[in-house]
């Protein structure tokens, strides 16, 4: 079965769009708040959607989604709750491929084999963990062999220069681009080398480019535009979701605006 990740990549591709990327915290509002804003996120057009999976140590992340976090594990959420939400949305008709962002020791605490059946059980097309460097990955690479199982988002920063071609190697979905250094959430800091990191990445890599970290408005990627497949909204998108009570409407409002203005 192809990936729904790869699916709609190709598809994009074709179309010539860049793909909007979001992301939010699982369980958030609550569990049928959260459920409501995957459909309302479908519907206005995101092309995928990256659930976090709280985790009392988000090292990657900022302020916003570290206390993102906090109030989803304080509300109970965790990952036994996440894969029931998730086999609900599937069963509703959700399409949208949606990623698993999260930390390694969640899926080793609830073993990799156990995990990986409940992600292909549930419908999960991807998997992004920050804190699982390229060198550790063979482990988790291994239990994902399964038919089905979603796939292994890689993430590359500025830093990591000369070990871009190794860790694209056999890369699938599209490449996550820190565009800054340090942790998620940081508006505007994009590295100053930004333009010519993200051009070494786009040479090397054979799936699509998206960049995240800091990225509020489409305005804020268009002097990238030449060098990437896409942009990936996380903290902002929490303060839109926050500043509006985790309204649906809102998070639709600005959505189907940034995806528009991304393509204009």
């Amino acid at each position: 079965m192809e990936n729904r990740i790869e699916q709609k990549m190709q598809d994009l591709r074709k179309r010539g769009e860049k793909a909007f990327i979001t992301y939010m915290t699982a369980g958030l509002p609550d569990m049928a708040g959260c459920k409501a804003l995957i459909k309302t996120q479908e519907e206005a057009g995101v092309d995928v959607l990256e659930l976090g999976i709280p985790f009392s140590d988000p090292v990657a992340d900022g302020p916003v989604i570290q206390n993102a976090s906090y109030k989803s594990i304080q509300l109970g959420t965790n990952l036994k709750k996440v894969f029931a939400l998730m086999k609900e949305v599937r069963a509703e008709g959700v399409k949208l491929p949606i990623v698993f962002m999260m930390y390694y020791n969640t899926a080793l605490y609830f073993g990799l084999d156990a995990f990986v059946k409940e992600c292909i059980a549930s419908g999960v097309d991807g998997l992004i963990i920050p804190d699982l460097p390229m060198e550790e990955q063979e482990d988790i690479k291994d239990a994902l062999k399964k038919e089905g199982a979603p796939i292994l988002i890689e993430l590359v920063s500025p830093v990591s220069a000369d070990r871009i071609p190794k860790i694209l190697e056999n890369a699938r979905g599209f490449v996550y681009c820190v565009s800054g250094m340090g942790v998620t959430g940081q508006s505007g800091n994009f590295h100053k080398e930004i333009y010519s990191y993200l051009s070494t990445v786009k040479n090397v890599s054979e799936i699509p480019v998206m960049m995240g970290f800091g990225i509020e408005q489409a305005k804020d990627v268009a002097p990238m535009k030449e060098v990437i497949d896409g942009a990936i909204v996380g903290s902002h998108f929490i303060r839109i979701l926050e500043a509006n009570d985790y309204k649906p409407q809102a998070a639709k409002e600005y959505c189907r605006t940034f995806k528009r203005e991304l393509n204009e």
